[in-house]
């Protein structure tokens, strides 16, 4: 029995779009964490919102990259 290719769940003709989608709620994400941190006192800042805001802005991000790495044809 011949083994099995391996091939990826998402088209590669997504890759760009999810690159783009990503990358620009990463983006925003950060954003509104900088102004967040900018605006908002010392003592009504909240490390709860300060560390989700800052997760899931990395996470999109990465995966951004990820998208745009593999649209341009570097494979990781």
């Amino acid at each position: 029995m011949a083994p099995k290719a391996i091939a990826s769940p998402i088209p590669d003709s997504l890759y760009p779009t999810l690159s783009i989608i990503n990358l620009a709620i990463g983006l925003i994400l950060t954003a509104s964490f900088f102004i967040y941190e900018a605006t908002s006192s010392r003592k009504t800042r909240s490390l709860a919102q300060e560390l989700t805001t800052g997760a899931v802005a990395s996470v999109f991000l990465g995966f951004g990259s990820l998208f745009l790495l593999l649209a341009s044809g570097v494979y990781v």
